[in-house]
């Protein structure tokens, strides 16, 4: 019935496919760039970045990042050691634990998930304004 923005972001977050998978008792030493989804039962030691929109991060229980993230959507139930920057949408889960500040949108916090850091809210990015139209005289005034 009311369809808009937030339930665009609900649909793409309920139908993220996970492309890669980092399996428990895996350690990966390095940078992390994916794309779509990425699902973490192991421990990261490096930097988790989603290039694309849409991007999907999910963390269970026992699993661990040693640095920054910057993805889109995340729902997080592990521990994160470092800033995480969720461009659209974070979930932390009961056994949530962050050490570093966390940049969100859209924020859902269980009882018993922890932050030891800021909780910084980010604006949605402003919709681009249009060009002026210079052929048709809607031109911007001169800045003389």
């Amino acid at each position: 019935m009311f369809r808009g923005r937030k339930s665009k972001q609900n649909f793409r977050r309920r139908n993220a496919q996970i492309d890669t998978l980092i399996g428990s008792g895996t350690v990966l030493r390095g940078d992390v760039h994916f794309k779509d989804g990425l699902h973490i039962d192991g421990m990261v030691k490096g930097n988790v970045i989603a290039e694309g929109e849409g991007s999907m991060l999910t963390m269970s229980e026992g699993s661990c990042i040693e640095g920054e993230v910057r993805v889109h959507n995340i729902v997080l139930n592990g521990e994160v050691k470092g800033d995480v920057h969720a461009l659209e949408h974070i979930e932390l889960a009961p056994q949530a634990r962050v050490t570093g500040n966390v940049y969100y949108t859209l924020i859902e916090m269980a009882m018993g998930a922890e932050v030891n850091g800021n909780l910084v809210h980010q604006r949605e990015p402003a919709e681009p304004e249009p060009e002026p139209d210079v052929e048709s005289g809607e031109a911007a005034a001169d800045k003389t």
